[in-house]
């Protein structure tokens, strides 16, 4: 195909043309409840074989969440076996996380929506929920090893693709597959979407860098599930399913992997004009 014609192309052709598995879903609390259907009952799988089980996590989408949490709760199941890997955070002025009872806090903001939720007796120590840190980088690629490596790396896309705070770079492809994890300079349009979308345009608010997993430690999960909901997520998925490969659009790396889906709502595969 053409260009950008991918944009315009009915779902149907774009789920045929995809280079990704789509599965269109009727309405954005199914993809939520999709999402958080595969962690429980993975989890559930895992347990019955005496087996660990290992996620790496966006804090957004969060739709996901109430299920999962619903689920745990009301099946009783066991997370003790259970290793959470949050993709990100952002960082302060001074190079360091920022404090946990800041805003932009994702510790803080995964205690709140899903760990202080989760029954006690249910939940996995505290050791067992991970998050990168610009202090100490290595952390979470020697326990992926240490543990045999991540069962399923759930995410979503931004709007220019990047999947973390794995922003766009002019890189090639490998070299860019290759990178770990690190600090990264938030890119101006990351920051307008955060600032429209959660903090009233308050553009001078929002952190200027943030740590992240790299795209080695989620091309490197056994599978890898996107989850879209959001209007522009069409032209979003519709790139990165049907477009070239390109370190310019992170989320287009995905078609390297061999285990992967996206899961979308019907207004984020609707044509884009």
């Amino acid at each position: 195909m053409e260009g950008t014609a991918y944009y315009r192309i009915p779902a149907r052709e774009v789920m045929q043309l995809s280079k990704i598995p789509i599965f269109c879903m009727d309405d954005q609390p199914s993809v939520f409840y999709k999402m958080a259907l595969e962690m429980a009952e993975t989890i559930e799988e895992h347990n019955r074989k005496g087996q660990q089980t290992i996620y790496i996590l966006p804090y957004g989408p969060t739709g996901q969440y109430p299920f999962f949490i619903d689920l745990v709760n009301r099946r009783r199941i066991s997370l003790k076996k259970s290793w959470f890997i949050s993709m990100d955070d952002w960082l302060g002025e001074d190079g360091r996380l920022v404090k946990k009872d800041s805003i932009h806090s994702l510790r803080r903001k995964f205690e709140e929506a899903l760990y202080s939720k989760i029954e006690p007796e249910l939940l996995m120590p505290e050791e067992q929920r991970l998050f990168p840190d610009p202090e100490k980088l290595e952390e979470i690629p020697e326990k992926i090893r240490e543990l045999g490596g991540v069962d399923i790396c759930f995410a979503g896309i931004g709007i220019n693709g990047h999947l973390g705070f794995n922003e766009p770079l002019e890189a090639g492809v490998r070299e860019f597959a290759d990178l770990g994890p690190r600090v990264v300079k938030i890119s101006d349009l990351t920051i307008a979407v955060k600032a429209a979308s959660s903090f009233c345009g308050a553009l001078e608010d929002i952190p200027a860098y943030g740590v992240t997993i790299g795209m080695k430690e989620m091309l490197g999960a056994k599978k890898v599930r996107v989850y879209c909901f959001r209007d522009w997520h069409s032209g979003a998925v519709r790139r990165a399913a049907c477009g070239p490969v390109s370190a310019g659009f992170p989320a287009s790396l995905l078609q390297l992997h061999g285990d992967v889906s996206i899961v979308c709502s019907p207004n984020a595969l609707a044509p884009c004009y």
